[in-house]
């Protein structure tokens, strides 16, 4: 390279520069769901904990916006935090299930075994048709559990 010429080439690379593959997205997921499971997980905790501690009746709402159907004769307010709370604990179960099976394939690559290429990728993939697969066995399971019990 002469002088002051620049280069045609990028500094560094960005992510117009690579082709997205299952590893890179794994990767990045099993970051966002360990966050996910930290922040959104420790607020569902505390807050628990915080409704148990204020007594009966603090537990008691604290339930039904969670878990339980609400009655029809309650509020939309109160229906709509029971159908968002229903969709935090779903995200949170994926989130564990995506977070589990990621860390289980690194505990793997750790080893050494797995940077085949093809193997990589069949493992990445894998791990989301399984985080998929768990929680909506899980829920299945509580669902019908729910109903018979």
């Amino acid at each position: 390279m002469a002088g002051n010429q620049p280069s045609a080439r990028p500094r560094s690379p960005h992510l117009q520069v690579y082709k997205w593959t299952p590893a890179m997205a794994v990767s990045i997921f099993h970051r966002v769901s360990g966050d996910g499971l930290a922040i959104v997980g420790g607020l569902m905790f505390l807050g628990w904990l915080g409704a148990l501690a204020a007594g009966p009746e603090a537990y008691a709402a604290f339930i039904a916006c969670v878990w339980h159907d609400p009655s029809p004769e309650i509020g939309t307010v109160h229906q709509i935090t029971n159908l968002l709370g229903k969709v935090v604990l779903i995200g949170l179960t994926w989130a564990f299930f995506q977070h589990l099976f990621s860390g289980l394939r690194h505990f793997v690559l750790d080893t050494g075994a797995g940077y085949e290429l093809k193997t990589n990728k069949l493992w990445s993939t894998l791990i989301f048709i399984g985080s998929i697969t768990a929680t909506a066995a899980v829920w299945l399971y509580a669902t019908a559990e729910a109903l018979n019990g």
